[in-house]
């Protein structure tokens, strides 16, 4: 069993991962393994699965070539992307074939993320927080498309985080690194083994100013810690991740404002205050040498509260109306408080805003059980997997709004006056939500011949979501709900050479709506999402439906390029060595039952969501990756077509291509079969290289471009797009000595201006506190943009013994 276990060990080093930047080769023939379930365990041949699946190590995030997790990630892995909504670098969206990851509450999630095999889609609103995430402690990420056996919101696919132990890294490093806007930070890790116990800890801290005027800085504070002991037959571990972190945002800013001034902000303060106590426990059991069983438990507590500047519906009362000399909200008729009168005592000729704060506390438990069996079947190898997982989540959502003004720097300063107002759909919101999750799967790869596998499988998810209100006052809020489905994966791979082999597959999945989502879906009671949750008619459920193929392989030649171990020293570059990779894919996923967020038409700043029939995203991946004496180099390419397949009469609130329903007198967009998704590119290409100029000096560039989209809320697509941009970044790195190396990136080389996003804002600026006083701080243009960052370069030292 130890050798078993040593062999396994050495596959995985050994194993040629060729992540989309830094590639790593190896000396001998060896076997890459993926996982296919949820619980690590399930490992099998990557060659015998039936999708584009692909996986990186550490080294694919490492400082000294990606300034962060998230640009790691982009840089690595082929047809992932990002996004940003909120202008923290922190806090931007995973994308992946159309589909998003995002650490920003309302958005439409649609990749499930799993960290030691426990899912991390916060409980509330499936919401993945990067931040909280010690990416030093990442031992290996594999994303794989999508897949049911990956549970709830994997529609779009999963990603799995495998974290580092005792047994896998033993040593100490730490670093620090500092750069542009302010940024210095710091980390170490440390993994240390004693026969048959091992202890890992990780920890760092980053703090970042933030190129955005005000309010764009963060705090970052991180730490994993693993303890493990193994025997002959069984493995445990316990870990924990803990985080505080304070993010300030700067999101999308009218155009008026960029053209005069790049790093411009609009209403603020922003912030968002993250706290995480995460503990896990991992077992496996091997009585044999083709079964083995594996678990894990866990409990998580998720702190979050935002504080968030904004317009805001209030206004002064009407001039010798009932309430002349009060503060209304939604018209001069309506106060802004259904409780007291409140006396409009501000200075003349104030812009009105609002600070809108909301909390979020959930903690969640549950807990997985897998078994794995590698015994033939019928004489031919077999992979079988069957496991069950409970996941269950009780949370906390509070909200208020507070009356404020707003300066000429667009910030608002609270007057300790809160709107509490059902009939114009604003009032404080004390929610209970209680989510349970229960999934049933199995997975079997057969080998009909030695060329040819079979994989076929499936997974019963059961969702149980319950939503109470706490006030009293909003009765329409309580909910109970049910959703349940069956989804079938099937898919064959065939080995056209002993390096080339082809693949496709079959797979469907389903993402219940999240508590967040159903809380608030009424168009007649809108919400400031992320802040408000009015009232709760049902939803329905996500159901995808994907198909895909490809091919994919390698081509070598004399010796290999590099030493794929991991060295205290800088690996020895050989010469005479080449290899090439390459894959090329095709996908389409239909969405039946889409949920989308709409802006209402009913209160400004307001939304909500809704089911938009079906979806359509499919599309083209293709990667090669090259590497040659002393030259790595790589190439992807990803083209998505996202596009809507049902008509649609939507909220045009603030486009001006919207026209005016001639029975409602309501703005309109009014969607066809065929038109557009908003905010995702359909081209994205990414290039890059690096050359060890000598053993120990390396320097590298890559190109990121990203093709047009059209803005958010431009559903009819009749708005100019979001230009398309390209950004170069450089890194280099310097082996000082056997110890210690230095490092340096630039981001955005050449300082090119571009817009990660767009959507619209009205132009009528802000109400006036003067009765019948004109709006103050009008725009011309309703487009606002969330601007990319300028040049920016970090330099760093890190020292491992």
């Amino acid at each position: 069993m130890a050798k078993l276990k040593a062999l396994k060990s050495a596959l995985l080093l050994g194993c040629a991962v060729f992540p989309g930047g830094a590639l790593a080769q190896e000396t001998l023939q060896t076997i890459e393994v993926v996982g296919v379930s949820p619980v690590s365990g399930g490992e099998i041949d990557r060659e015998k699965i039936p999708s584009n699946v692909q996986t990186i190590d550490a080294s694919s995030l490492d400082h000294a070539k990606t300034p962060s997790l998230l640009d790691g990630m982009v840089t690595s892995l082929p047809g992932v992307s990002l996004s940003d909504t909120s202008g923290n670098p922190f806090q931007r969206n995973l994308d992946y074939r159309g589909f998003t990851a995002s650490p920003v509450p309302g958005t439409v999630q649609g990749l499930a993320v799993y960290q030691n095999g426990t899912r991390i889609n916060e409980a509330f609103g499936d919401i993945v927080n990067w931040d909280t995430i010690p990416e030093m402690a990442i031992a290996r990420m594999t994303m794989m498309p999508n897949n049911p056996l990956f549970g709830l919101n994997a529609i779009g696919g999963a990603l799995s985080i495998d974290m580092k132990n005792g047994f896998t890294y033993q040593g100490t490093q730490a670093e620090i690194s500092g750069g542009s806007f302010g940024r210095i930070g710091g980390g170490a890790q440390a993994g240390y083994q004693k026969d048959n116990i091992s202890a890992y800890v990780a920890a760092d801290a980053l703090y970042d100013k933030g190129w955005r005027d005000f309010s764009s800085s963060s705090q970052i504070r991180r730490m994993y810690v693993d303890l493990g002991a193994r025997g002959d037959q069984t493995e445990f571990h316990v870990s924990f991740t803990g985080a505080d972190n304070k993010l300030g945002a700067a999101a999308a800013t009218p155009a008026d404002l960029l053209t005069q001034r790049w790093s411009s902000v609009y209403t603020w303060p922003q912030t968002t205050h993250l706290q995480l106590a995460f503990l896990q426990a991992n077992g496996k059991w091997t009585p044999t040498d083709t079964l083995s069983v594996q678990a894990n438990a866990y409990f998580r507590s998720y702190r979050a509260s935002h504080v968030d500047g904004n317009g805001t519906d209030a206004q002064a009362c009407d001039a010798g109306g009932p309430l002349d000399g009060q503060l209304c909200i939604g018209d001069g008729a309506t106060p802004l408080n259904q409780n007291v009168a409140i006396l409009n005592t501000l200075p003349a000729n104030s812009a009105l805003g609002a600070i809108d704060r909301n909390s979020t506390k959930s903690n969640s438990y549950g807990g997985s059980l897998q078994a794995t069996s590698t015994a033939q079947l019928f004489g031919h190898d077999n992979h079988f997997v069957v496991g069950t997982s409970v996941d269950h989540g009780n949370t906390r959502f509070q909200t208020s709004s507070e009356l404020g003004t707003v300066d000429q720097n667009f910030f608002v300063t609270g007057t300790g006056v809160f709107a509490d107002q059902p009939l114009a759909d604003i009032s404080p919101v004390n929610l209970n939500a209680k989510n349970t999750y229960i999934g049933v799967y199995a997975t079997n790869t057969f080998d009909i011949t030695s060329q040819l596998s079979l994989t076929a499988g499936g997974r019963f998810n059961y969702a149980q979501i319950d939503l109470q209100d706490l006030t009293g006052t909003n009765p329409l809020l309580t909910s109970n709900n049910n959703f349940q489905r069956f989804n079938p994966v099937i898919g064959l791979t065939y080995r056209i050479a002993p390096n080339v082999t082809a693949y496709a597959g079959y797979s469907e999945a389903n993402r219940a709506p999240t508590p967040l989502e159903l809380g608030c879906s009424d168009p007649a009671n809108p919400c400031q999402i992320d802040n408000f949750l009015i009232a709760d008619p049902p939803l329905k459920q996500v159901v995808s439906q994907t198909i895909e193929g490809g091919v994919r392989g390698e081509l070598s030649g004399g010796a290999a390029a590099a030493d794929p171990l991991p060295r205290k020293a800088p690996a020895k570059v050989i010469e005479n060595g080449w290899r090439l990779r390459w894959g090329l894919g095709l996908f389409r996923t239909e969405n039946f039952d889409d949920i989308i967020s709409v802006a209402s038409a009913v209160v400004p700043n307001f939304g909500y969501f809704q089911n938009a029939g079906t979806t359509l995203r499919q599309g083209v991946e293709a990667k090669v990756n090259f590497a040659w004496n002393r030259w790595t180099a790589y190439a992807n390419y990803t083209f998505v077509d996202a596009t809507y397949q049902s008509s649609l009469t939507l909220s045009g609130v603030n486009n001006p291509m919207a026209t005016i329903d001639p029975v409602t007198g309501a703005s309109i967009i009014n969607v066809t079969t065929g038109n557009h998704i908003p905010g995702i590119p359909a081209h994205r290409l990414k290039l890059g290289a690096e050359y060890a100029v000598t053993d120990a000096w390396k320097l590298g560039a890559d190109l990121n471009y990203v093709g047009s989209q059209y803005l958010i809320h431009d559903d009819s697509n009749l708005n100019p797009k979001v230009p398309a941009y390209w950004v170069v970044n450089l890194h280099s790195s310097y082996q000082v000595t056997k110890n210690v190396e230095v490092f340096g990136l630039v981001q955005n080389l050449f300082n090119q201006r571009y817009y990660a996003a767009g959507t619209f804002l009205s132009t009528a600026g802000f109400n006036n506190s003067t009765p019948g006083g004109a709006n103050l701080f009008a725009f011309n243009d309703s487009r606002t943009f969330l601007p990319g960052m300028p040049l920016a370069a970090y330099g760093g030292i890190r020292a491992t013994f």
